[in-house]
């Protein structure tokens, strides 16, 4: 009788199940992956002074359109953030990124409980709480332990529902989507800085809904109007770190 236990037994399977892949075809992955584009969108957060004061990243493959991300379930939000991570802090010269400011990446719960991990870069990196993770006990574990860490959390979409009000003390950005102003208005804004974050007006498409936001006190601004998301190709950017290893070649993203 074996005493192993269920990950050495689970260790075991995946060994017996790499063993069994036929060496040119993990040989005919490895240089898809190596050869694969890397790519990553970046839109700006730009202050009322119109000075960019950070960049919201997010994922892009090769003839993906955006708005398939909607059809999308649990595994394939958490690969897209793990390929938006490894693309951005998995690879040299992280600065033709972050030109020195804060990066936001939308992160769904099995980074927030550490289930998957995210770079040890608080300077950088903050942590966007993906719409679609459950607020839970472990979920808000998980965020104070990040905020220990030094990371900044940031709420997105925010339309004061019940399972956002619990996010609001660990938040330190609450993002608005301004096309909800017209009916939330006051209320909803009231309520997201109740905690002292910083406030973002998103979606910003057009002059009179960046005046509504300016008018309601938001400090902070993101859509079209200002700046559309432009594509970087983090390809010939040489990967470090095992993370990058991991990210970019252990768990490939198949949308």
């Amino acid at each position: 009788m074996t005493s192993d236990g269920p990950d050495a037994v689970l260790a075991q399977l995946g060994a017996a199940v790499d063993a069994a892949i036929p060496r040119s075809l993990a040989q005919a992955w490895q240089e898809h992956v190596a050869h694969a584009p890397v790519l990553v969108a970046r839109q700006g957060i730009y202050s009322t002074h119109g000075r960019p004061f950070a960049y919201q990243l997010s994922y892009r493959g090769p003839g993906l359109h955006p708005e398939l991300a909607r059809e999308w379930g649990p595994l394939e939000h958490e690969q897209a953030t793990d390929h938006v991570l490894g693309a951005t802090f998995g690879r040299a010269d992280l600065e033709r990124v972050a030109h020195g400011r804060l990066l936001f990446v939308r992160c769904p719960r099995a980074h927030l409980v550490g289930d998957l991990a995210v770079p040890h870069r608080p300077d950088r990196l903050v942590i966007e709480v993906s719409a679609t993770a459950d607020v839970d006990a472990a979920a808000l574990a998980g965020l104070r332990r990040l905020r220990e860490e030094g990371f900044r959390i940031a709420i997105p979409a925010f339309a004061d529902r019940p399972e956002q009000r619990r996010l609001l003390p660990h938040a330190d950005f609450v993002k608005v989507d301004v096309r909800d102003l017209d009916v939330e208005g006051h209320p909803v804004v009231r309520v997201a800085r109740s905690f002292g974050a910083m406030l973002v007006a998103e979606y910003v498409e057009t002059a009179d809904e960046l005046r509504q936001a300016r008018d309601l006190g938001f400090t902070l601004f993101q859509g079209n109007l200002i700046e559309r998301a432009g594509v970087l190709d983090r390809t010939d950017d040489r990967p470090v770190g095992s993370d990058a290893g991991r990210q970019q070649g252990g768990r490939p993203f198949r949308p």
